[in-house]
């Protein structure tokens, strides 16, 4: 039953996630964790795994496709900053987690700080067209855009989220289509980084390989399956999209909050 639930959240928030450029992490580690199916290290760890393999997949497809919008010059600063902030956010959570008697209580301060983090995020999505967006174009300040956003998406274990989204809007004024395959390429960057690190230094948590082979392969297919999706929707339903999953992604991390900290 385990290895069911596994794989059918996996399929979907892949779809859903390539679909919104999130990622599926966001979805994978909150549902999980409500399911309460295995430990939340072990969730953390298979939703990494699976983000990077659906991630690398939809990237590359996209540049060999040649269906690429990736905006290398702003991108490329932003995704050397987040696989810095990739390892620092792995590092955040190592020590958050060691403050509790119950690690699994981390997984209710997680969840507080992603059901913050998509609330200002859904907000700002509500109300972007009031607000006038900009054109950075200085390398410093996307390297530093890029750690900070790599912090967050490691140390929540998604990868990335919506936020990825609204400030590839905000600060490079990109549309929702371009600003999604932007942010599967931060997405790769910061969670193979983090998941690196907790291979060489922490040890792979207790997981059946049988699981984690699985969810890597759902996790292709499904975001196959959102990138095909994505290739039929304009940018107004792919806004759409992104909205609907962050009131799913908020819901469930009130769930979560009252069961890892009530």
């Amino acid at each position: 039953m385990t290895h069911l639930i596994c794989y059918i959240v996996t399929f979907f928030a892949c779809a859903i996630g390539t679909i919104c450029g999130m990622g599926g992490g966001i979805i994978i580690k909150p549902v999980l964790d409500a399911t309460g199916v295995m430990s939340v290290a072990a969730i953390t760890f298979l939703s990494g795994c699976t983000v990077i393999s659906m991630s690398c997949w939809s990237v590359g497809k996209n540049i060999l496709k040649k269906e690429s919008v990736l905006d290398l010059k702003n991108t490329t600063f932003l995704a050397l900053g987040a696989a810095a902030g990739g390892l620092i956010g792995k590092q955040l959570y190592i020590t958050v987690a060691s403050l509790f008697a119950d690690q699994n209580t981390a997984g209710g301060v997680q969840a507080c700080l992603l059901l913050g983090a998509t609330f200002a995020t859904f907000l700002y999505t509500l109300n972007k067209d009031k607000i006038r967006s900009k054109e950075v174009h200085s390398p410093i300040i996307g390297i530093v855009i890029g750690i900070l956003l790599g912090i967050l998406g490691s140390f929540l274990g998604i990868g990335g989220g919506p936020f990825n989204v609204a400030v590839l809007y905000y600060f490079f004024s990109m549309p929702t289509k371009k600003a999604t395959q932007n942010s599967l390429l931060i997405v790769l960057l910061s969670q193979l980084t983090s998941t690196l690190k907790t291979v060489v230094f922490d040890g792979i948590p207790g997981i059946e390989l049988s699981v984690l082979l699985g969810m890597i392969l759902l996790g292709i297919i499904g975001s196959e399956a959102g990138r095909q999706i994505n290739k039929r929707i304009d940018n107004r339903q792919a806004t759409l999209f992104l909205e609907c999953a962050m009131v799913l992604i908020m819901c469930i991390n009130i769930y979560n909050i009252v069961k890892f900290l009530y």
